[in-house]
């Protein structure tokens, strides 16, 4: 098959690598260092199981990008806008557009940014991997899932194919008839973990292991899940309890990319999980304090830390 990775970041190269690797044909739309390190030798995929090489064609300019039979598109959501004309090149060319982002308003984000919703397929990923150089990502844990599935409710042929695809570059991919619901459950996970670590500053475990961080965590569920049913969202009856099972059995020192990004004190994606949240909230009438709190205390934090990163900059 022919694919198209929109975002040569940590997922997207992994997952270009990984179906380049297995013999489908690969171009990556990139940028500054990536790309030249595409052109000039690849990407290096590692893995806990080894490492390999994966040859792919790359380039920077949106009309370079031919006819596909699905583009992966891969970025950070706050970089959704930015690498729209490439999303919208791509659907009129017949490709089929598969976004592996955060939150549950890509879809619309698309639509407004003039993508046909026709062209927009529900995905969903969970994998640990780190951009480690320009061309090189790893890898870091056992998990690469990923789930594909029509936002109509069908299992299509499309859906089918780009499946196998997955499958046959030794990915854990499978269709889904209810992708909403899967990325709204996505969604609960990312968005409570990413509020309540960021709000503590902290790794996973150091919460776990007090009581009122436990029950910081437990409240940030419990919000999200409540906010999904009052969007009619048919999440099963146990989810809180089945989030808070994923967050249990989390590596103590592990961290959201959200807490990454915060510490680094570059964008972060507050808007699209507890910002949508607060949103949401509004809209249905639910209360929902712990993403509220999140939502505001995490923007001014960030703003004041960029302020003194530049003072600092300007002043040595």
């Amino acid at each position: 098959m022919k694919v198209v990775v929109l975002g040569a970041g940590a997922v997207g190269a992994y997952y270009g690598g990984q179906l380049a690797r297995a013999g489908h044909e690969v171009t990556c739309f990139a940028r500054g260092a990536t790309l030249a390190a595409l052109r000039e030798r690849g990407l290096e995929i590692r893995t806990p199981e080894g490492a390999f090489p994966a040859r792919v064609a790359a380039t920077d300019r949106v009309e370079a990008l031919g006819s596909a039979d699905f583009a992966i598109l891969a970025v950070k959501s706050y970089s959704l806008e930015p690498i729209a004309p490439a999303v919208r090149h791509c659907a009129q060319q017949g490709t089929a557009v598969v976004p592996l982002l955060n939150g549950v308003e890509t879809l619309e984000r698309l639509v407004q940014l003039g993508v046909p919703p026709a062209a927009v397929i529900g995905g969903l990923t969970t994998i640990s991997v780190v951009r480690a150089a320009p061309g090189v990502v790893e890898r870091r844990g056992p998990l690469q899932i990923v789930v594909v599935g029509e936002f109509a409710g069908r299992i299509t042929e499309r859906v089918g194919r780009i499946v196998a695809a997955f499958r046959e570059a030794g990915v854990d991919a499978r269709a889904s008839d209810h992708i909403r619901v899967e990325l709204w459950q996505k969604f609960v996970f990312i968005a409570a973990l990413a509020a309540a670590c960021g709000l503590a500053r902290s790794p996973v475990g150091a919460l776990r292991a007090q009581r009122l961080g436990r029950r910081l965590l437990e409240r940030a569920i419990a919000e999200v899940v409540a906010v999904a049913r009052a969007r009619g969202i048919a999440l099963p009856a146990n989810e809180a309890a089945r989030v808070l099972g994923l967050i249990d059995g989390l590596p103590a020192v592990m961290k959201p990319s959200f807490l990454v990004d915060l510490e680094a004190g570059g964008p972060t994606e507050l808007e699209t999980l507890s910002g949508a949240v607060a949103r949401f909230a509004e809209e249905g009438g639910v209360a929902t304090p712990i993403h509220d709190t999140a939502t505001v205390a995490l923007d001014v934090s960030n703003r004041n830390l960029s302020r003194i990163a530049d003072t600092t900059l300007t002043r040595s």
